[in-house]
């Protein structure tokens, strides 16, 4: 691994180790951003402890965190964290939920790790030196379309004016493939897509954070990401789908129809 790979690495271990050791209890200092849009003292214990070691490690990046322990920088480079993916799974203990930590200069994702705590599965890229987990090179899944894939997406509750296409745009996919699972972790999500476990991921108003980590995993496994519209205006619009090749063309054409 490069060093920025070395740093996305260490930073998510930093973030996951703060999580399991809170976990078991119902966090304490539970407050809502937004319906249904939780934060929790244990998002931001592993926020600071993950940003400051990245600003101890590279003092001249520029830093966008979820919950607000950003850091100016300079020369293009901007580590963006997620400290805790799937907030309301953990206040739940519902085991699935991670820490993403992403390196993007300007427009291109550079490198990204995100780590599942509970099973100890750290998923890891860098541009260019494809994408692994733990120690094991990991490629997306052969399916070539809907037809027998598996398909995960998160519901758009900070959305709910979408709620319409969304469920149409659900069903219509759903009659095509073999199921559709909701984890509640985008990020990891992602992973999934990346290492085969499922073919194709979509959601609507995600934030950078959601999406900075995995997006470099998923492409460098040889997956396909793009809005819905096919451009690379994902990370500004929070739409995303992604896939193999063949499956997102698919879910693509699918999305259009609904979404305008």
């Amino acid at each position: 691994m490069s060093e920025f790979a070395e740093t996305a690495v260490e930073a998510a271990r930093i973030g996951g180790e703060v999580l399991l050791s809170r976990r078991g209890s119902r966090p304490t200092g539970v407050d809502e951003k937004g319906t249904n849009d939780f934060v929790t003292d244990v998002d931001r214990a592993s926020e600071r402890a993950v940003v400051e070691f990245l600003h101890r490690r590279h003092p001249d990046h520029a830093i966008l965190a979820e919950e607000g322990e950003t850091r100016a920088g300079s020369g293009g480079y901007r580590w963006i964290v997620d400290p805790l993916d799937g907030t309301t799974n953990y206040i739940h203990d519902y085991p699935f939920y991670s820490v993403s930590v992403g390196l993007w200069r300007e427009d291109e994702g550079v490198a990204g790790a995100i780590l599942d705590p509970v099973r100890g599965e750290m998923f890891h890229a860098e541009r260019g030196c494809g994408a692994w987990l733990n120690d094991e090179r990991i490629e997306i899944s052969g399916a070539d379309g809907l037809r027998g894939s598996l398909l995960v997406t998160g519901f758009p509750f900070r959305m709910l004016d979408k709620i319409e296409p969304y469920l149409r745009s659900f069903g219509d996919l759903l009659a095509r493939c073999a199921g559709v699972r909701r984890d509640g972790s985008a990020a990891l999500d992602l992973c999934y897509v990346a290492c085969g476990r499922l073919d194709g991921f979509w959601e609507l108003g995600l934030s950078a954070w959601d999406l900075a980590a995995g997006v470099v995993i998923l492409q460098e496994a040889g997956g396909r990401v793009t809005d819905y519209e096919g451009e690379d205006g994902y990370m500004g619009s929070g739409n995303i789908v992604a896939a193999g090749p063949g499956v997102h063309a698919e879910m693509l054409e699918v999305l259009r129809k609904h979404h305008g």
